[in-house]
């Protein structure tokens, strides 16, 4: 009896529990079913056809072809089932809800229509139903994330079987080059294969590099964006590549055999927490990437302003910190998370533009957008989430560059222009006009003036929300 697999965002071999329990049937079909109205952004498209790759490579080096189909999956997947005579279809499960509400329409379907159907939880730590207080959801994740470790214990990665069957019945497969994923005209994704090796292989090999010489800093040092302490996991994260239950059992397993390591493992595993809350957050408030979770926040006058946008995309808002992490995000398809917090405050709050535009441009530029993350974070930084910043928390970028990047070296890196002005003067250039001067730097030619005030524009921003506090009447804001 063949069972069929689907991929959609689990692009891996290990720890896959949907394909572990096919196999385990008898011969398998991989199929990476690939849904239009599924589609992220660009910067992640592109990443999933060299994951398809990879994939296709790793199966085929256990005598299972991958079939690749795209269209919407109700259409597709009976086609498929035809084709091949497969009697069993496996899956791991997906929590966004169209995709959640597709998946059990599918499974209702073929159930009624005496076929087996099977979904299997993989790509979290716990299913973001399990984790409740009086029956409601966290909406905080200090509360939260201490219900996780008081209450549950990760599953363990699932064994892979010993031998492999492939299907004997091949449906054709359609070849994803034909997806146009990767752009052309212009290419503006090559140059991204010299900071990332996409695919299961690269996710590992990164995770071992981590382990054996970042890990040890982690705590101290994922604040830095020039010390490359952080881990670089998540565009494999949200492509599946590799496992949350492997990263959980072998950090684990390291902590226990160097217990100095013990506090770093504590707080890689709690940005794995945070992972976890945006999918909780994302599971049981399904308006999170579009409507703010603090119904106040629909009153607050944001501003219009497509130019100071399009500025603070380009990397050109005249604030050094923000435009190197903006700059970053260009050309590496990655933002260092300090200085996501901080290009996204300056966004949200120095220029009062609307969360859901800054989402908008991550979407569309991160190699790991995922609809959880994404959008609980930029719900955190607007502090119109359930688990918010203060109102008054509003990051000035010149203070934020001084205190992580106290040598300048990420600013130097991403702002060329700039690289000559010394420490003191790279994160407020403005303030040092002698200095400017001095090494033939105009500001307005040579780099931008800033585009705000941020004096003024904290000003603005906190009468902003004190006006909704108002009118509202939740001075807790």
């Amino acid at each position: 009896m063949t069972s069929l697999v689907l991929f959609r965002h689990d692009l891996r071999i290990d720890d896959h529990p949907a394909l572990a329990h096919g196999a385990k049937q008898g011969p398998v079909l991989p199929v990476f079913l690939s849904d239009p109205r599924e589609d992220r952004g660009a910067a992640y498209q592109w990443w999933l056809r060299q994951s398809l790759r990879s994939l296709t490579q790793g199966l085929a080096d256990l005598g299972l072809p991958l079939i690749c189909r795209r269209g919407h999956s109700e259409e597709i997947l009976p086609q498929l089932i035809q084709e091949s005579g497969a009697t069993q279809v496996y899956w791991n499960r997906r929590y966004a809800q169209a995709e959640r509400e597709r998946d059990q329409q599918l499974k209702s379907r073929l159930r009624q229509q005496g076929m087996v159907a099977e979904s299997f939880p993989g790509d979290l730590l716990t299913e973001p139903w399990t984790l409740l207080r009086e029956n409601q959801p966290f909406k905080v994740f200090t509360p939260f994330w201490k219900k996780f470790l008081q209450s549950i214990e990760p599953a363990q990665p699932c064994s892979l079987p010993q031998h492999w069957l492939a299907a004997p019945r091949l449906p054709a497969s359609e070849n994803p080059d034909d997806w146009h994923w990767e752009p052309r005209n212009p290419d503006w994704a090559s140059p991204l294969l010299a900071y990332w090796q996409p695919g299961e292989p690269g996710a590992h090999q990164r995770w071992r590099e981590f382990l054996d010489h970042r890990l040890r800093d982690y705590a101290k040092g994922r604040d830095f964006p020039a010390l490359e302490k952080v881990s670089r996991l998540s565009p494999h994260l949200a492509h599946g590549e590799i496992s949350p239950r492997r990263l959980w059992q072998m950090a684990r397993e390291r902590a226990a055999a160097e217990p100095g390591l013990r506090p770093a493992v504590d707080k890689f595993l709690q940005e794995l927490g945070w992972r976890e809350f945006s999918w909780h957050l994302l599971y049981h408030f399904p308006q999170l990437p579009t409507e703010p979770l603090r119904a106040e926040f629909r009153h607050f006058p944001w501003q219009e302003d497509r130019t100071s946008l399009q500025a603070w995309a380009r990397g050109r808002t005249g604030y050094p910190m923000v435009d190197a992490g903006m700059r970053e995000l260009w050309q590496t398809g990655y933002l260092h998370n300090r200085v996501r917090m901080i290009a996204a405050s300056f966004l949200v709050k120095d220029l009062l533009l609307p969360w859901q535009w800054g989402a908008a441009w991550f979407w569309d530029t991160l190699l790991d957008a995922d609809p959880a993350n994404n959008n609980a974070s930029w719900q955190w930084v607007a502090g119109c989430g359930t688990d918010a910043a203060p109102y008054f928390r509003i990051f000035n970028p010149s203070l934020q560059a001084a205190k992580f990047d106290p040598e300048g070296h990420y600013q130097r890196r991403w702002v060329p222009e700039l690289a000559a002005l010394p420490n003191s003067a790279l994160p407020s250039p403005w303030a040092y006009p002698e200095t400017l001067e001095s090494l033939g730097i105009q500001l307005g030619r040579d780099y931008p003036l800033p585009i705000i005030d941020h004096a003024v524009a904290r000003e603005r921003a906190l009468a902003a929300f004190q006006r909704i506090s108002v009118r509202t009447g939740d001075h807790n804001l």
